[in-house]
């Protein structure tokens, strides 16, 4: 290489670097404003929480269980005394040193031993990884719980309070998780991970729950503790071992930051390839998991510590049928019908138009000569446009035991993506999938709908739609705009649901949601039938917007939206405020 290129190659680098460092450090701007605002624990918060402690009628106790193995002496002594300085006292430290060859350690363990009866260390003569390492740390635990500690971590002050509070409040619970964040190498917190509450299907595509977990010693020692053959994740593999044996009440989550995960150069705090194996270990406790359940499935490797699960179809794949409403826009139905036509592999689907009421010459031409092609249906249906009605109506004239509902501005993009939602939606326990739904620049449009967003958004503080905006290849807030998880609702503008469950619920709601929130209100009443709504991002297609029906804001239909809307206040008012 010559100077020059040498040169210009290390100002590019440079510039990088520094064009990194301005995103990270308003990032960390952003979440210090915020910890100011709402995490810091001044005299008043500590003496609210000594006040709590002295409220807890039973203290159950937590055995923290530390595997360690050549640590920074700085580090280990900031883990240790991050369980010293707890709030709670009934706690043990639990840590066994994996053969490591650093004197002060052996000396340090047991002085620690002399300071406080509840530490208790236990030194291995051979080294054996974490997860033999951390099975010798269960071995002396004496308490309720158990709750896991890296060498170099802390836990914040009030960190098993707050999870004996809530195993006291939830005497059924087996396994607790809080909120984290990141230390980085100057000790400034960063990097907050904001956790759902408990979320089978996105546990299945990362380990969300991470840090702090805690789980019922007695059922850690029923499953044998950790697995050999697991190291890297070890944590993962016990959080899905021990779901297995609970439903998912007794998984509670805390949500409030209770663990500092610290960033340094041989941690998966700082990125996930410090340690590639354990991508694969990650991957083959899904996948042993879902095997162990009885699931014909295949689990891949992504990036970044994330996992697609590829679903079985039932064999013969199901009829599906897929229901598009329509009136006019016949450039909008064409590329709805041309890419759906050309570009989808799934072997066995009729199409059904509900044309309601066209006019325009252009579409009833189209509609004719669509209606000649096999495996479509055409509908006339010309009663006043009812979204809800129109769907329910059709529902009842479909052949296939799956229904996909479908905007007339949808555009496939992928051959696999009907496969993929069939897939999901025929697992036991499954409602509503939907898809990810891109604006025609290709950005995110749709990757899930939250309920009780504010007021302010789009749909008006009933829900709001996933990471709009950001660009369609984006990870999102925690790799969760590309892993298939479980959201409380998903849109209708192409959502696939088993008739059965359909009709269970009683199809959409036409009466009071003509238009608008329909689907949220569907997703809810299938999930307080017991069944839970997916969304996955390996079904990702165009959403050219409503255009059909105009916009919510115009004159015309804002009274409309207004009742809808006040409709889903009062009757899902708690839940979207939860």
């Amino acid at each position: 290489m010559s100077s020059l290129l040498r040169r210009l190659y290390q100002r590019l680098r440079l510039a990088n670097r520094r064009r990194l460092y301005r995103r990270n450090a308003s990032k960390a701007t952003s979440y210090a404003h915020w910890l100011t605002s709402h995490d810091t624990l001044g005299e008043a918060q500590l003496d609210s929480l000594r006040a709590r402690l002295e409220l807890l009628q039973e203290r159950p106790k937590i055995s923290v269980l530390m595997p360690t193995f050549n640590p920074t002496r700085e580090w280990f002594e900031r883990a240790v005394d991050s369980v010293r300085r707890q709030l709670y006292p009934n706690w043990e430290l639990c840590i066994a040193d994996d053969a490591s060859d650093r004197p002060w350690l052996t000396a340090r363990l047991a002085e620690l031993q002399q300071e406080d009866p509840r530490i208790r260390a236990v030194r291995r003569e051979v080294n054996g990884h974490i997860c033999a390492a951390t099975n010798s740390a269960l071995a002396l635990a004496t308490g309720d719980w158990i709750a896991l500690l890296d060498h170099d971590d802390e836990l914040r002050e009030h960190a098993l309070l707050l999870i004996a509070e809530t195993a006291c409040a939830s005497p059924q619970a087996g396994m607790i998780y809080s909120d984290e964040d990141k230390l980085d190498e100057l000790g400034q917190r960063c990097w907050p991970h904001f956790k759902p509450g408990w979320n089978y299907d996105l546990c299945l595509s990362n380990n969300y729950v991470c840090h702090l977990l805690a789980v019922k010693t007695v059922l850690v020692r029923q499953l044998g503790g950790m697995r050999p053959g697991f190291e890297g994740a070890q944590d993962h593999d016990l959080v899905l071992r021990v779901s297995e044996h609970l439903k998912p009440e007794q998984i509670r989550h805390i949500p409030q930051v209770l663990y500092h995960w610290r960033m340094h150069e041989q941690s998966t705090a700082k990125g996930g390839e410090i340690k590639p194996y354990a991508f694969e270990a990650g991957r083959r406790c899904v996948e042993d998991h879902l095997h162990r359940l009885g699931y014909a499935v295949r689990v891949e490797t992504l990036a970044s510590g994330r996992y697609r699960v590829h679903w079985t179809l039932p064999s013969p794949p199901p009829l599906v049928s897929i229901l598009i409403p329509t009136r006019n826009q016949a450039g909008l139905l064409k590329t709805c019908l041309e890419s759906l036509k050309a570009i989808t592999d799934y072997p066995s689907y009729e199409i059904l138009i509900i044309d309601n009421g066209s006019d325009a010459p252009d579409a009833l031409a189209l509609l004719e000569h669509w209606s000649r092609q096999p495996q479509v249906r055409v509908i006339r249906d010309d009663s006043p446009f009812n979204y809800s009605a129109l769907n329910n109506r059709a529902a009842r004239q479909a052949q296939g035991s799956v229904l996909v509902l479908m905007n007339n501005d949808i555009e496939i993009l992928h051959s696999d993506w009907l496969h993929e939602m069939v897939s999901q939606a025929c697992r036991p326990g499954v409602g509503a999938v939907g898809a990810k739904l891109l604006y025609p620049d290709r950005t995110v449009q749709h990757a899930g709908v939250v309920l009780g967003m504010s007021p302010d958004s789009p749909m008006g503080g009933v829900a709001g739609h996933a990471h709009r905006g950001i660009p369609g290849e984006a990870e999102g807030y925690m790799n969760r705009a590309a892993v298939a998880q479980r959201f409380s609702a998903v849109t209708a503008a192409c959502l696939t649901i088993l008739r059965s469950r359909f009709d269970a619920v009683g199809g959409f709601e036409e009466e009071n949601l003509a238009v608008a929130f329909n689907d949220v209100d569907l997703c809810l009443r299938l999930e307080d039938i017991g069944l839970i709504n997916v969304w996955t991002p390996f079904a990702m297609l165009v959403h050219h917007e409503s255009v059909s029906r105009g916009k919510d804001k115009q004159p015309k239909n804002r009274e409309r939206y207004l009742g809808e809307r006040a409709y889903m206040l009062r009757r899902w008012g708690a839940r979207l405020t939860m």
